[in-house]
């Protein structure tokens, strides 16, 4: 089976080796030549743990190509996989230029048969939008009884764990609007049913809605046990035992009850937008999930604030510590991460940075420039730092020698935005020490 995947971002990066990796030639298309000679170098564009040595074993077997021409290779094709990005627009909606831009290039080019399907997050009634434009382009140029199918199947995969999620999916959803589209995804993802991982077919807009719904209620249970957390700490409750005690009941389960400063990424803050915004269009109010947006945009802030209460306001001139940019571990991604909140905040109150990440510094220029310095380690980070702040639980940051910060730190205060550390521990080396939603 011979696919292409246009889009080398997570998504279509990380879907493309792993298709690879299970014996499909795959062709990955990005407008980005710099990107694409880089990728057949070996040099991934992003940071995902187990991704390069994938990219590098299935393009030295010729299983995994990389092009800057989607025509050149579209007519080899059976499955073309859009997998572009949809950031949002300044009223929320999901930009499908990108998209569309793709679609319009196959109504132009395709000359047989093929199976054109989104994996790109898309707002619902997409694929019919798409299935559209490409039918009136193929009577414009005299092919009426070109045939073609459309499908949707959207991503699960975690920033992080993509390459596992991919091949060891909870799930993987598909949908399709003919019996031979079915035929063709059940064909392609025939490893994952020898494997009996649940390969679920439904109606096309079903299928765009469950990618959505799916990252509403994920979000939501951060907003929600972020909410509980903040009025924990006003009651004088310990959220950790509340979220013990939640956990434990079969019907919430444990997953996404962990308190924090905020989510981030790629995915669920534009999702939550597009969401809303797709309520909007269709007449109604998404008013729980407007609520989750809320919560998390005020979440953000918490870290900022803890840090002033503690000095009074009287913060001007001071110095922080920030261990953690990424809006979580594992990846270099800095899109609506809770760290660039904070920083910003410490910035125009006249606040000195010095940041440390592990895999995130170079992403994080773009959005900061010069403006913090970014250091070599965790104790370039926090030398003569009047506190340390945690936004992001890396688990290089987990055991740091605390006797060692105690001697280079002006001021000896620890926020922790993720729970990571003892709040007795820190006691012992004569740390103050401020959690979320912690006594």
């Amino acid at each position: 089976m011979k696919i292409a995947i246009v889009g080398t971002g997570y998504v279509g990066l990380v879907s493309g080796a792993c298709f690879a990796e299970m014996g499909v030639d795959v062709t990955c298309v990005d407008i980005d030549n710099d990107k694409i000679e880089g990728l057949k170098h070996g040099v991934i564009p992003i940071y995902e743990p187990g991704l390069k040595n994938i990219v590098i074993r299935n393009y030295e077997a010729d299983r995994l190509h990389f092009t800057t021409s989607l025509p050149s290779v579209l007519n080899d094709m059976e499955i073309i996989f859009i997998a572009v990005g949809t950031p949002s627009d300044e009223e929320g909606n999901a930009d499908l230029s990108y998209v569309m831009k793709v679609v319009n290039t196959i109504a132009d080019h395709m000359e047989k048969p093929l199976l054109i399907v989104t994996k790109s997050t898309v707002p619902v009634r997409t694929s019919y939008r798409i299935r559209d434009v490409i039918r009136k382009r193929l009577n414009e140029r005299g092919l009426q009884k070109l045939n073609f199918d459309v499908a949707s199947n959207p991503e699960f995969l975690k920033e992080g764990a993509a390459v596992n999620d991919f091949m060891s999916p909870d799930r993987v959803v598909v949908g399709v609007e003919s019996k031979e589209a079915e035929e063709l995804m059940s064909k392609l993802y025939r490893p994952f049913l020898l494997n009996n991982f649940r390969v679920i077919f439904m109606d096309l807009l079903s299928s765009e809605m469950t990618k959505y719904a799916s990252n509403a209620m994920l979000a939501t249970r951060i907003s929600f046990m972020n909410d509980i957390a903040n009025l924990c700490e006003l009651v004088g409750a310990d959220v950790n035992m509340v979220r013990r005690g939640m956990g434990s009941d079969s019907r919430i389960g444990r997953s996404f009850l962990y308190p924090g400063c905020g989510y981030g990424g790629s995915c669920f803050p534009k999702d939550i937008r597009a969401i809303m915004k797709v309520g909007e269009d269709a007449g109604y109010e998404m008013s729980v999930i407007k609520a989750v947006e809320e919560v998390n945009n005020r979440q953000k802030t918490i870290l900022f604030h803890k840090f002033s209460r503690y000095f009074n306001g009287d913060i001007k001139g001071k110095t922080v510590a920030v261990w953690g940019l990424a809006f979580k571990p594992e990846t270099d991604d800095m899109r609506d991460a809770p760290s660039l909140t904070l920083i910003e905040s410490l910035l125009a109150a006249g606040v000195s940075v010095r940041a440390y990440d592990p895999a995130a510094m170079q992403e994080a220029r773009k959005y900061l420039d010069d403006r913090i310095y970014y250091a070599a380690d965790i104790y370039d980070a926090a030398n003569e730092a009047d506190a340390l702040i945690v936004p992001t639980e890396w688990k290089e940051f987990r055991m740091p020698n605390w006797s060692i910060l105690r001697k280079i730190m002006n001021n000896h205060l620890v926020i922790d935005g993720r729970n990571i550390y003892s709040k007795e521990e820190l006691a012992s080396y004569g740390f103050g020490y401020s959690g979320i939603g912690q006594k």
